[in-house]
C-alpha cells in the first residue's frame, strides 16, 4: 500500500478568488502568488493518485489567520474525507495563536480527522512563543494518541517561498519540549536527524519523531535515503510529495535512483504511515 503523507487541498471558493485573500494574508500571499503556485481539490488529488498508483492521502488545509476561512477550509477536508473515506486521511489544521485554536482542533478531531497539520510559523520560525502557543494543541494530540505535522526547513542554502526563518535549535527545542507527542516533521525535519550521530542525546530525544519527503526532489540528491536510513532508520521516514506541488512520480523515480531496496521503499511508501496513523 502507498501512503502519501503530505498533500494540500484547497476548496474551489479559494482556488478560484486567491487573490482575495493576500491582503489579510501574508503567509498565504508568500506562497501562492506566483501563477506557478498550484492549488488543488479532492478531485485532482484521487485523479493523480490514480494516476501515480497511490492508495491513500492524507490530506490537510492551511493555517489562515483569519478564523472563519480557517473554519471552511477544515469543514471542507472533514467533507472531502467523510465522502472519499477510503482514500483520503484528513488532519485538521489550525493557527496555534488563535484564541480558537483548541476549540478548532478540537472540532476537527470530533469531525473525524486524525491529527493536526501542517503547522507553520511562516514569520517567526518556532520561537519560544511559538512553543507556548503549540502546549495545548500538542496536549489534545497526545492524549488522543494522534501526530502533529509541522513544518520544517533546512536553515541555510536557497531562498524560496514558505522557507521560514528555522533554526535546526528552534526545531530541537520543539522536540525537547514535547517528547511524548507524536512528530512528524516536515520536508526532512530540516536536517535534524544528521544530529542523531552525537553520541548524547539528541538519538534518544528524536525516538517519537518522523521526517517526511515533501519537497524532497526540489531540496536534496536522492542520496538523503540512504543516509537518513543508517541515521534514524528506515522506520522513521513517511513519503510525502507536497501535491500539488510535485507528483508522486518524482519521488518514485528518486526511490529507485537511491537504490533501496523494495522492503524499504514498502516501509517509507506506505507501511510507517500505516503503522503511524493506526496508534
Amino acid at each position: 500500500m502507498i501512503i502519501d503523507f503530505h498533500t494540500h487541498l484547497f476548496p474551489q471558493e479559494i482556488r478560484d478568488h486567491r487573490d482575495n485573500y493576500f491582503s489579510a494574508e501574508p503567509a498565504f500571499k508568500l506562497l501562492y502568488s506566483s501563477s506557478k503556485s498550484k492549488t488543488a481539490g479532492a478531485a485532482e488529488l484521487i485523479q493523480a493518485m490514480d494516476e501515480n498508483h497511490v492508495d491513500k492521502s492524507v490530506v490537510f488545509g492551511f493555517p489562515w489567520l483569519n478564523s472563519e476561512t480557517l473554519k471552511r477550509h477544515n469543514d471542507y477536508v472533514m467533507e472531502v474525507v467523510a465522502k472519499h473515506s477510503r482514500r483520503l486521511i484528513g488532519l485538521g489544521c489550525i493557527t496555534p495563536s488563535s484564541a480558537h485554536a483548541v476549540v478548532e482542533a478540537e472540532r476537527c478531531i470530533e469531525g473525524g480527522l486524525v491529527g493536526i497539520g501542517e503547522l507553520a510559523f511562516y514569520q517567526s520560525g518556532i520561537d519560544e512563543s511559538a512553543l507556548d502557543q503549540l502546549t495545548a494543541i500538542m496536549q489534545l494530540c497526545r492524549d488522543w494518541g494522534f501526530p502533529v505535522l509541522i513544518h520544517t526547513n533546512e536553515p541555510i542554502g536557497h531562498r524560496y517561498p514558505g522557507k521560514t526563518p528555522l533554526s535546526l535549535a528552534q526545531i530541537y527545542r520543539l522536540i525537547k519540549r514535547f517528547p511524548k507527542n507524536k512528530i512528524v516533521l516536515a520536508h526532512w525535519g530540516g536536517g535534524i536527524f544528521f544530529y542523531s550521530l552525537l553520541k548524547k542525546e539528541v538519538r534518544n530525544r528524536l525516538k517519537n519523531v518522523f521526517v517526511d519527503t515533501a519537497a524532497s526532489p526540489f531540496l536534496y540528491d536522492p542520496l538523503i535515503y540512504e543516509l537518513a536510513i543508517k541515521l534514524i532508520g528506515v522506520e522513521k521516514i513517511l513519503f510525502g510529495s507536497d501535491y500539488p506541488l510535485l507528483p508522486p512520480s518524482r519521488y518514485f523515480d528518486e526511490l529507485e535512483e537511491a537504490g533501496l531496496t523494495s522492503s524499504q521503499v514498502d516501509h517509507i511508501c506506505g507501511e510507517n504511515a500505516r503503522l503511524l496513523l493506526k496508534g
